[in-house]
């Protein structure tokens, strides 16, 4: 078959190798696919052409690039093109006249070269989001913004195992960094988490479902809503806004209809409401429901409606008017039928409480913790966080984030020692919450975070399950459990290498790995 596109940056590529047809399996046409090598290319020649000062002016443009090119952000192959018109203008002041780099390079390397080389490139494609989302909250970071060229550059320049492999560990430390940032952003703007519990009932009358990650679109969605008789509810990784104070005390802010994004074309069918897509994970969207759907910031899809800078949400508030929502209360369920779940314990609210936490270890009353999270996925196989879940000791706790919680976080586990056994701690970029009460916990009882009675146990599906892993690497983190399988893009030698040093290891029956992990 003539190969028409190469993309291998996620956990649900073509044959466990790479999409190489028409159409990607996340739904991007080849034509899409292309533009972003193309754009892609753009931005590592701006890299390499953009010195000092002229980095700061143009690190708001290398963050949309780089976000833009995440999976299932952008399908619209008029607005990549447009970017990456944009980037060659910039490139063209600079004096970077010459063609852009070509991003066949990278996919064409040696399998080793290009595994470390694509560890860099997602990376960076998914710290790059974390770094757009503080910076629409005004919080910037000098560092981190210039190593996103620093990296870029480091993938046209080098071209050996040592040279690369600094710069792999290098963008995990550069994420933490990241992740600190937009920690402190949304903290600073939206007040410290609390524990709160989120229906899954969806109320009569007009509603807009809201999914993404941007707590800044959710509460200005908010805002202009207030008194208009129209219902929010959050969606997929939009679920932990409900622990933020200053975005709980909208009464109208009602609960979270669904469950993670894979599961959208399914529950968004027919539905009486328009739904806005703030950041990933959009898919094509369905006819039934093609009409009311709408897209923010860097999020594009050909056809659908989409709010611009301005952030005037007329339109979308005016659909839900329109469509109506239900006549009457809708009940719904999570995965495995629970009517509601939790969220809201970030590392604030967990640390608040951090000498109940280390007395109930030393009293044996918790044996274990287990950080069971990452994003969720399609793909058969995701069932294994489900059942490890329902399989841990009831002397354990289960702490989690992002969307793969949906898998489990409507199971009832009970509590121990005051604390109920499940508890989510956010969204993907609040792993460094979770770094943050490792950490603490680790000087609490004097010893590595390695010695810890705490297990992570990862589910990956696309750019920012890679800079995590790489931020747990830098850390020295070790006893990694990763699946639901390995990606395509970390060749037998680099994987070898993670092996060795830091026993990152797959995921295999919940029971076998419980066995090893309990002992």
């Amino acid at each position: 078959m003539e190969k028409k596109m190469f993309c291998f940056q996620c956990e649900q590529t073509a044959g466990c190798r790479g999409c190489t047809g028409s159409m990607g399996v996340c739904g991007k046409p080849a034509e899409t696919a292309e533009l972003q090598d193309e754009l892609t290319g753009e931005l590592i020649s701006l890299a390499l052409a953009a010195k000092g000062a002229a980095r700061e002016e143009l690190s708001r443009l290398m963050l949309e690039g780089l976000f833009t090119t995440v999976t299932n952000v952008n399908f619209n192959s008029e607005t990549v093109k447009e970017l990456a018109e944009r980037v060659r203008a910039e490139r063209a002041k600079l004096g970077g006249g010459t063609p852009a780099y070509d991003v066949r390079k990278i996919w064409e390397a040696g399998e080793d070269v290009r595994s470390l080389k694509s560890l860099i490139l997602f990376g960076l494609r998914g710290t790059a989001a974390y770094a757009y989302h503080a910076a629409v909250l005004g919080y910037r970071d000098a560092e981190v913004d210039g190593f996103f060229f620093d990296g870029l550059a480091a993938l046209a320049k080098f071209d050996t195992m040592e040279e690369l492999l600094p710069f792999v560990l290098k963008v995990g430390e550069i994420n933490l960094r990241c992740m600190e940032l937009l920690d402190r952003a949304n903290t600073e703007s939206f007040g410290t988490p609390q524990p709160a519990r989120v229906t899954f009932t969806v109320e009569k009358g007009p509603f807009i479902v809201v999914t993404g990650h941007d707590l800044r679109d959710l509460k200005l969605l908010l805002e202009q809503t207030e008194g208009r008789g129209v219902n929010v509810y959050t969606h997929g990784e939009m679920l932990p806004a409900h622990g933020y104070p200053e975005l709980r005390k909208y009464a109208h802010l009602k609960g979270n209809f669904g469950t993670a994004w894979q599961n959208q074309q399914k529950e968004f069918d027919g539905i009486p409401a328009p739904v806005l897509f703030t950041t990933n994970c959009l898919m094509p969207p369905k006819p039934s429901y093609a009409d009311r759907v709408f897209t923010t910031e860097v999020v594009s899809y050909p056809g659908a409606a989409h709010i611009g800078e301005d952030k005037d949400f007329t339109p979308v508030i005016e659909k839900a008017l329109e469509l109506g929502g239900w006549a009457e209360d809708r009940k719904f369920t999570g995965i495995n039928g629970g009517a509601e779940t939790a969220t809201g314990f970030g590392h604030g609210a967990v640390l608040a409480n951090a000498a109940q936490i280390v007395e109930a270890v030393k009293s044996g009353a918790v044996r274990r913790f287990f950080l069971v999270g990452g994003c969720d996925g399609a793909k058969p196989g995701r069932s294994y966080y489900t059942e490890f879940v329902k399989k841990t000791p009831a002397d354990t706790i289960v702490l989690t984030l992002a969307c793969g919680k949906y898998r489990f976080n409507d199971l009832d586990l009970g509590t121990i020692g005051g604390f109920p056994r499940i508890m989510d701690m956010g969204q993907c970029n609040d792993a460094y919450g979770a770094i943050k009460v490792a950490s603490a916990l680790a000087e609490a009882f004097g010893c590595t975070v390695n010695d810890l009675p705490l297990t992570l146990v990862l589910s990956w599906y696309e750019q920012k399950a890679v800079c995590i892993l790489l931020t747990l690497l830098h850390l020295g983190i070790k006893n990694i459990l990763l699946g639901p399988s390995l990606p395509a893009f970390v060749s037998p030698n680099v994987l070898n290498f993670l092996v060795e040093n830091y026993n990152v290891a797959p995921v295999t029956t919940p029971d076998e790995d419980l066995k090893k992990i309990m002992g």
